[in-house]
């Protein structure tokens, strides 16, 4: 009996020691992701940092932390109150913070920069990329002239290949590519792939499909086309917009750019969206030189960037305004910039939550659609919106990126401090 009560005690000692350990580990998670893990200030300009985080820790210039000078200056503050800083030149600090100024909690990147003024757009753009080489999109195998299966991509090439060189010779598009293989005369090849970052030279031997025609046994991809909105114009008329990359549609991987070019676009149509399928712009492109608003420069994670030529200033019809860092957007009323009706316009949204750390940048922000007339034109945020500047406090914040399926009055969004980091 004594035994079985000793058990019984261990048991709850073990018992109560887990929930502990995780209620711990419950809170400091949920602190965790209340300070971003890079901060950013503006110059000569005091601000307020307020986080509502019982941490305190110290602020050191990251050139001195670097050089191990035995003598670092450092300026403590404590985050339980809001601490005003201020910082009269560009420049890069650390801060090394505590919880309860005991804890070990994270480390900060801080980082001093010139104040920034955008020029919100919300105009719908077309967009055409062409990639670095051809993707490989699929795999497949074939009947030879003999009535055999073959496969002789298979093992030799993956899904998410970039094929940029044919026996040193460049690739430059698909049509070009299937020439280089009807020509090889069933000669091993040697192919010059991309592949996670990495170039390296892979051999195959194409074989002849029953019409007599060389074949490797995969399918491929050399551009990508579609509409979206541009985010906003910088006063050297750079350009960022959609919020998040072009991916390829099968392999979903992001495309590796060799040229984009922007196109004006005309909304011809609106699927409104619904629970559980998303809505969409439909939208006319015609691919002529006349109507080229810029250059896609950059396909990156955050959005494409590039250069756009001065009539779309033109067709923007609003003034240049600040940015909003991370640590200066609230939860509550803020609105987007989006063109449905075909010209740009003011819509009322909610910022429900603000993620400072996920993983998934595109998502830093969570907003939902309440402006009635948008609701009763779109259904919410629709395919097609994304890019659509986020405006909060007379400051660009940010830009949509994608719906929710299952609730099409609700989305993400990116904060604009993200976009800017490319």
């Amino acid at each position: 009996m004594e035994y079985r009560l000793k058990k019984y005690r261990c048991f709850l000692y073990i018992l109560l020691t887990a929930s502990v350990v995780g209620l711990m580990a419950a809170v400091y998670m949920d602190y965790w992701v209340k300070v971003p893990s890079t901060i950013k200030i503006r110059a000569g300009i005091e601000q307020e940092l307020d986080f509502h985080v019982p941490a305190s820790g110290e602020i050191y210039q990251k050139e001195a932390v670097e050089s191990m000078s035995t003598q670092v200056e450092s300026l403590h503050v404590d985050f339980s109150k809001g601490v005003t800083v201020r910082a009269n030149q560009i420049d890069n600090y650390q801060m090394d913070l505590k919880l309860f100024g005991v804890l070990p909690y994270k480390s900060v990147d801080i980082e001093v920069i010139q104040d920034t003024m955008l020029i919100p757009a919300g105009i719908p753009i077309g967009i055409y990329v062409k990639t670095d080489g051809v993707l490989v999109v699929g795999i497949g195998e074939f009947e030879n002239e003999k009535g055999e299966t073959v496969a002789p991509a298979k093992y030799i090439l993956q899904t998410g290949d970039y094929i940029l060189k044919v026996d040193g010779e460049d690739v430059e598009n698909k049509k070009q590519f299937i020439q280089m293989i009807a020509q090889s005369e069933g000669e091993e090849m040697i192919l010059t792939v991309r592949r996670n970052e990495e170039i390296t030279d892979v051999k195959i031997k194409p074989e002849g499909n029953q019409n007599e025609e060389w074949k490797l046994g995969i399918w491929i991809r050399d551009n990508a086309q579609g509409i979206g909105t541009l985010t906003y114009v910088s006063e050297d008329d750079s350009f960022g917009a959609l919020g998040h990359g072009i991916n390829d549609v099968d392999t979903s991987t992001l495309m590796q750019l060799d040229e984009g070019t922007l196109y004006k676009t005309e909304i011809v149509g609106i699927t409104r969206g619904e629970n559980g399928s998303p809505g969409e712009l439909t939208g006319y492109i015609e691919y002529e030189n006349e109507n080229v608003l810029g250059e896609i420069t950059n396909n990156t994670s955050e959005g494409i960037f590039g250069v756009c030529k001065d009539e779309v200033i033109d067709q923007i019809q609003y003034e240049a305004i600040p940015i909003a860092l991370k640590q200066e957007v609230q939860t509550g009323p803020a609105q987007i910039i989006s063109s449905v009706t075909g010209e740009p316009e003011y819509y009322d949204i909610e910022i429900e939550e603000l993620h400072y750390e996920n993983e998934n940048v595109n998502r830093g922000l969570v907003i939902k659609v309440t402006d009635e007339d948008l609701l009763t034109l779109t259904g919410g945020i629709i395919q097609g919106m994304s890019g659509s500047p986020i405006i909060q406090d007379g400051k660009i914040i940010g830009a949509v990126t994608h719906v929710l399926v299952n609730d099409s009055t609700r989305g993400y969004g990116i904060f604009i401090e993200e976009m800017l980091e490319h």
